[in-house]
């Protein structure tokens, strides 16, 4: 089950790790490169944690969002402990899935609407859950190698997360459908082009690049940044709470279906999954 009430990190557990610079910027890292960063319930616990020691820290300005190793994140962990929710009867399992979820967008917007701009590095495997968490980033800087993908109906679940809707909102309504719809991957330069990237460098410049914007950001006035913020979410984001709890719902009923056990299966089998519908 969700831990929903501890605020400690167990050793050894540690899935993001924070770092707070001199020079005004907040490092935020995925620190589990052995896992390909891969996503969990205690991911999520944990960035809810760190939004809020970093939200009332006047020390950071700007918060890089990085990740060790050659994933930046390559989507949700299906072997990490408590990745499947239960209950006494289907409609209870889809009710407490649904709950889930929304206790995970609360997290996610904690980090999302900090008052501090969000600059993502991305790098390598960019893929479900991971392309959604860069989507929550304010900027997305990429290196060269970064592919990107929402493969969730491959398996028989809805996106979660938003991603499609923040995809809507920054490409258009057709190539949300078109990347949610197909599952398909997408390299960092057509990400650049829909406007999901605003810079896409070389590999090796990737650190640098990032820690550039960043440190552009830091250097202007605070309180003019966060105004700016909140000024163009309020207006980008204005359909996006409504829609999230939609998500919720739909991620709960795809989640307790009979397609998404076959669609994990058939990825775990590397077979094609054989959808009913059901």
């Amino acid at each position: 089950m969700i831990d929903t009430t501890s605020t400690d990190v167990p050793d050894g557990q540690e899935r993001l790790r924070l770092d707070v610079g001199e020079d005004g910027i907040g490092t935020v890292t995925l620190c589990r490169p052995g896992k390909l960063n891969a996503w969990s319930w205690e991911s999520t616990r944990q960035l809810g944690l760190l939004a809020d020691r970093i939200r009332f820290d006047d020390r950071i300005r700007v918060v890089l969002l990085r990740a060790e190793g050659r994933a930046f994140c390559a989507g949700i962990d299906v072997t990490a402990p408590g990745g499947a929710i239960t209950g006494r009867s289907p409609a209870q399992r889809t009710r407490n899935y649904a709950e889930g979820i929304r206790w995970a967008h609360e997290r996610f917007a904690a980090f999302a609407r900090l008052p501090q701009p969000v600059v993502a590095a991305v790098q390598g495997y960019c893929l479900g859950f991971g392309f959604e968490l860069a989507l929550m980033a304010d900027l997305r800087i990429a290196a060269d190698d970064a592919v990107f993908a929402l493969p969730e109906a491959r398996l028989g679940v809805a996106v979660d997360a938003g991603g499609d809707l923040r995809i809507a909102r920054d490409a258009g309504a057709g190539w949300a459908k078109l990347l949610a719809l197909t599952g398909r991957r997408i390299d960092a330069a057509t990400a650049e082009r829909l406007g999901l990237l605003q810079q896409v460098v070389g590999v090796g410049e990737l650190e640098k690049a990032a820690r550039s914007v960043a440190a552009e950001i830091a250097a202007n006035a605070p309180l003019a940044v966060q105004s700016v913020k909140r000024s163009v979410d309020a207006y980008a984001d204005a359909a996006l709470p409504a829609a999230l709890d939609r998500a919720a719902l739909a991620a709960a009923l795809t989640l307790t279906s009979e397609d998404a056990g076959e669609g994990y299966a058939a990825g775990a089998a590397r077979r094609t999954a054989r959808f009913e519908g059901a």
